[in-house]
């Protein structure tokens, strides 16, 4: 079934792009946005953020190779190149791109690859400047082999309705206060995990894309978001991000890594905030309130 209950209203369909099947969520009209989860995540990550941005604009969510219901690529690739090639295989326009951890190094490359097809960019707890360190190799190594979203998927809504198991499963490195998270969505952040295929090979591209070499060449407006008790991603990344791309940085107090389902409210403010400056009136409406 090609529904998903983390994303009402929205149309799913499947791509195929250069031998890989690209699963793909659709809902809204106007000037397109595009949404893209982190290492390991899926569509449904977007559960409190997506819905409501569909309201003003066309919001398409896309599940990255290996990632949900997304076939891995044909063979292992060297850097996150691959990715974004298939991103930009499914825009049927110009489109401001959001990315989350290992989309928004995504996003950078799609940018730097295809810049006719990126408005803007908005990289929230964006992967790649401290991926390459020994540590966080280690670290991505073993989480893409354990998959433990994968493995809780089954237990998904008993682990997420649990104040103590959404502590151990979310307390270490990913949010900033887990008893306050969401139930649902806590949930949706392992919905898609027990269909992943390819997450390791997502990992291994993940450490050899540096993006240092090339943040100078990016000549979309930039926006980085970051949580300010990221224990994943280090908030001294998201200066770096900000200064080498001119773009301003809001820090988002008393949040960790997984912002888009800690924060949703600002991160969609911010996103809108955004979207107003960077796209013109008549393509994007400015009254209303988003609600996250």
């Amino acid at each position: 079934m090609l529904n998903n209950p983390f994303l009402p209203g929205f149309t799913a369909r499947d791509r195929e792009v250069r031998g890989a099947s690209l699963r793909l969520y659709e809902r809204g009209e106007g000037a397109p946005v595009v949404l893209l989860h982190g290492l390991g995540g899926a569509a449904s990550n977007w559960v409190a953020v997506a819905p409501a941005l569909a309201e003003r604009c066309r919001v398409l969510v896309p599940e990255l190779p290996g990632h949900g219901a997304s076939s891995a690529l044909p063979a292992p690739v060297p850097t996150l190149d691959a990715y974004a090639d298939r991103v930009g295989a499914v825009l049927d326009a110009p489109a401001v791109v959001v990315g989350h951890s290992l989309g928004g190094v995504v996003a950078l490359r799609l940018a730097l690859r295809r810049p006719q097809l990126v408005r803007g960019m908005v990289l929230a707890g964006s992967a790649g400047l401290s991926s390459g360190t020994r540590r966080s190799q280690r670290a991505l190594a073993v989480a893409s082999l354990i998959q433990p979203g994968k493995r809780v998927s089954p237990l998904r809504e008993l682990v997420s309705n649990s104040s103590a198991l959404r502590r151990v499963a979310f307390g270490f490195v990913s949010v900033a206060d887990p008893d306050a998270l969401d139930p649902r969505v806590a949930e949706a952040f392992f919905a898609g995990s027990a269909l992943h295929t390819g997450v390791r090979e997502a990992a291994d591209a993940l450490v050899r894309t540096d993006p240092r070499h090339d943040l100078e060449r990016v000549r979309c407006p930039a926006l980085v978001l970051h949580g300010a008790r990221d224990r994943q991603v280090p908030l001294r990344d998201a200066f770096e991000y900000s200064r080498r791309l001119d773009a301003p940085l809001r820090v988002i107090a008393d949040c960790g890594h997984l912002l888009i389902g800690e924060r949703p409210q600002a991160v969609g403010d911010a996103i809108v905030d955004f979207l107003d400056r960077v796209l013109d009136v008549e393509e994007f409406p400015v009254e209303g309130e988003l609600v996250g």
